[in-house]
């Protein structure tokens, strides 16, 4: 059995967001990434599966600051194969880069066919979550989003998937391999490896650098403007018994067109 596991670095939000002088983009001189939260768990449900099936796992991931040591992390962790995606056009949208993956990963010699193919469903920096579904239908196959357990018959080529709704609610589904899930978490949180097994997993190489290939040409999407909130006001406080504060907030709304 194969998986691909596809990972992403994107933007510390811990760290203090600048505006570029661009006024367009973030200010990278000081920005840190950290690989994507929901990519952590994708890969920590394809080794899941790789210890109970004897799974293969590629873990495929653009180019950017920090990437190969998420890279050799997911090595250390048990991945078996590392592929790093060069000349992505940096700030490329959910269908650009969607498109860009459809062509170039059928292009990695023994990437595809994958029984499975795995990425969060989103990205804080990507919070429509559009491309791995966008990726699935170019590839022809189905996709199942906000995945939170995977379990597979190998022999029937089935996937039995958890999936998350509003309010808590859970659905089971049935899916044909070969699939693309979004995975949202799993059963386990993603697990520790000591700093030793990845300064090894360092000392060894292996990352395979492959240069992207040209997607489908799709309508550019650009950021306008980018800016930091500005406060408005400050709230109004209203004081007094609850008729008199009933009676103000009926006030406020008929001086404002709203009663």
């Amino acid at each position: 059995m194969k998986i691909l596991v596809l990972m992403k670095m994107v933007p510390d939000i811990v760290e203090e967001l600048e505006v570029a002088s661009d006024g367009r983009s973030l200010d990278q001189e000081y920005l840190r990434f950290i690989v994507n939260e929901r990519d952590e768990y994708a890969l920590e449900q394809a080794l899941l599966l790789k210890d109970g099936l004897g799974a293969t796992v590629t873990v495929v991931a653009p180019d950017a600051p920090e990437v190969d040591d998420v890279l050799y992390t997911a090595r250390a962790k048990g991945a078996d194969r590392l592929i790093k995606v060069t000349g992505l056009p940096a700030g490329s949208g959910a269908r650009a880069t969607a498109a860009a993956l459809a062509v170039t990963l059928p292009a990695i010699e023994g990437a595809l066919p994958a029984d499975l193919v795995l990425s969060g469903c989103q990205a804080i920096d990507d919070l429509d979550g559009f491309v791995a579904p966008l990726l699935a239908g170019a590839l022809g196959v189905p996709y199942l989003g906000l995945v939170s357990r995977v379990s597979v018959d190998a022999a029937a080529g089935k996937a039995q998937v958890m999936k998350e709704f509003a309010g808590g609610v859970m659905g089971r589904f049935e899916v044909s391999l070969p699939a693309l899930l979004g995975i949202q978490g799993c059963e386990k949180p993603p697990r520790y490896v000591p700093v030793a097994k990845v300064r090894a997993a360092i000392g060894a190489g292996g990352i395979e650098a492959v240069e992207a290939s040209a997607g489908t040409a799709v309508a550019p999407v650009e950021v306008a403007a980018l800016a930091k909130p500005e406060a408005a006001g400050h709230a109004e406080m209203l004081e007094g018994s609850a008729q008199d504060v009933a009676e103000k907030v009926a006030d406020i709304l008929a001086a404002r067109g709203l009663l």
